[in-house]
């Protein structure tokens, strides 16, 4: 029974791949982390010269493996089992993505702002 003991208490070492190639980490995670407290430390951690940052941890999208993470899913749903290789960093890349209130908000703006053209063609053959 120590086996599984040692399984629930594993710890994942992650770290965090950025829009510019740098890197947030790496951390060691248990496998009972949820995604969401990830996040939450990525905003903690952000580097401030960045001009692009995430004012909250809905603005940032984690992709590991080509897949979107949920923020309701713990990091053990979300490995990727890779059989038994030797315990190494697992890279998530992280996409900031600021909330759909303001994108919707700016994109309005942006129509609202754009001049109108008004025109139509039809071509019958």
């Amino acid at each position: 029974m120590p086996e599984e003991d040692e399984e629930e208490e594993e710890l994942v070492e992650i770290k965090f791949r950025l829009y510019d190639g740098s890197d947030i980490g790496p951390f060691r995670y248990p496998l009972a982390s949820p995604v969401a407290m990830l996040k939450e430390r990525i905003v903690a951690d952000w580097p401030k010269d960045k001009k692009i940052a995430p004012k909250a941890a809905n603005d940032i999208k984690l992709i590991n493996a080509g897949k979107i993470l949920e923020n309701n899913k713990t990091v053990g749903q979300c490995r990727v089992p890779f059989g038994n290789l030797p315990k190494e960093v697992i890279t998530m890349h992280v996409v900031v993505q600021p909330s759909l209130a303001k994108a919707k908000a700016k994109a309005e703006k942006k129509v609202d702002e754009a001049p109108r053209k008004n025109f139509c063609s039809c071509s019958i053959l």
